[in-house]
């Protein structure tokens, strides 16, 4: 029998209307800040939230991809719930269109001298060359998903007008099922590169710009690792909740949780690692280029206690709870830790954009807005996994939708 996702997070009228309540409540939050004395401050908001759920949506779906390319069976009941992120693509891509609005206050370079960088950094081309990079990052996605919900629907009976209409186009390209998991293949690993390039690319103009002087080449490594580092956070969330609430029907058991545990672990490690190589070699090097970048975020209050706190709660209490090897198998207490990383990555993109709009702030960093914002950005991505779970299968625990990968 397969499970009605129907009462999975949204259809329960309290939280449906939460959500409602949390995305209305960012969107005045955003406008009252939009007409206050700060204006900037609001549109920094607005940015940390488009950057850190689209990383989460983008890495979601990389997941699957590289499931897809090495043939990770282990995977696949995670991989499923992977590509449910993907609903927030097309939000995604709007949010970033509406960065146009607020060009004035999101790019404080427009009012500096560039020093011959303005060829790069101009508002036309980075808009033009940003657009171009999602939609090839989002349109990849959408054609790898293509094939992999194409297996996944195999032999599936339709329930609704999308199901149909998709389990007719499958239908006739399952004829030649190997060529159909060859694409499938072959578009996992574009978009696994497209990745790799386009969030680079999206690192550098959205993140690293926003002081012009300060050039890091590893910057956008970085910027990917991070992501794909949240997304497993994420998607041990989302797991967790799916499972406790619905059981073994899910097709999910503890060691999937502690085999992704053990990636997050991974990334975990790999993050730290990026985030202590650029310190290093900003310290050793001794440009003042470079240097002053890094003391105004490590050595200036309030940020250098901002920055000491997401280090211990991005890494130093991930990294001791981790290795306890039963803790990874617990959806409850995962739950909790993911929860507890996601944060502190959220306060990592307070702290790399923070002080290019708030100057001479000695308090806490962030306000209610903040708060309020964020909440609304994540009512958006929980709406759109939720419109992926009711339109398409997601875990059918009778086999039909099992990946046959020859």
């Amino acid at each position: 029998m397969r499970p009605n996702h129907d009462d999975f997070l949204l259809e329960k009228k309290p939280v449906f209307w939460l959500l409602v309540a949390l995305a209305v409540a960012g969107l005045l939050a955003f406008i009252a800040g939009l007409l206050g004395a700060h204006p900037e401050k609001a549109w920094q908001a607005y940015l940390m939230n488009f950057l850190f759920w689209s990383a989460i949506a983008q890495g979601g779906l990389l997941f699957s991809a590289v499931m897809t390319l090495t043939n990770a069976r282990w995977g696949d009941p995670m991989a499923r719930l992977a590509e449910a992120f993907s609903a927030f693509f097309p939000i995604s891509f709007i949010l970033f269109l509406l960065l146009f609005l607020g060009r004035n206050y999101v790019f404080p370079w427009l009012h500096e001298d560039l020093h011959g960088k303005e060829i790069w950094l101009n508002i036309p081309f980075l808009f033009t060359r940003d657009c171009l990079g999602l939609l090839i990052l989002y349109g990849l996605g959408y054609v790898y998903l293509f094939y992999a919900l194409g297996l996944q629907m195999k032999g599936l009976v339709p329930k609704n007008a999308l199901q149909a209409y998709l389990c007719n186009r499958w239908a006739k390209a399952l004829q030649n099922e190997a060529l159909y998991t060859k694409r499938m293949r072959i578009f996992s690993g574009l978009y696994i590169f497209a990745y790799a390039v386009i969030l680079s690319l999206i690192g550098f103009d959205l993140i690293m710009s926003m002081d012009p002087h300060w050039i890091s080449t590893l910057f956008g490594a970085y910027v990917f690792v991070k992501a794909f580092f949240i997304s497993l956070g994420a998607l041990i969330i989302l797991a967790a909740i799916y499972f406790l609430s619905r059981g073994e029907s899910t097709r999910l058991v503890p060691s999937h949780f502690q085999d992704v545990g053990k990636l997050f672990f991974a990334f975990c490690l790999l993050w730290a690692d990026f985030f202590y190589v650029h310190l290093v070699v900003i310290w050793y090097g001794n440009i003042p280029e470079e240097t002053h970048y890094l003391i105004e975020r490590v050595s200036v209050q309030p940020w250098r206690t901002l920055a000491w706190t997401i280090f211990i709660i991005s890494f130093i209490i991930p990294f001791f709870v981790l290795l306890n090897r039963k803790i990874k198998s617990r959806p409850k207490f995962m739950i909790g830790l993911s929860t507890l990383v996601l944060f502190g990555i959220w306060l990592e993109h307070l702290l790399l954009l923070g002080p290019v709009y708030q100057h001479g702030v000695s308090g806490l960093p962030f306000n209610i807005i903040d708060i309020l914002v964020t909440l609304g950005f994540l009512s958006l991505m929980v709406f759109a996994v939720q419109s992926y779970f009711k339109k398409l299968p997601v875990l059918l625990p009778d086999g039909v939708a099992e990946r046959n990968i020859a």
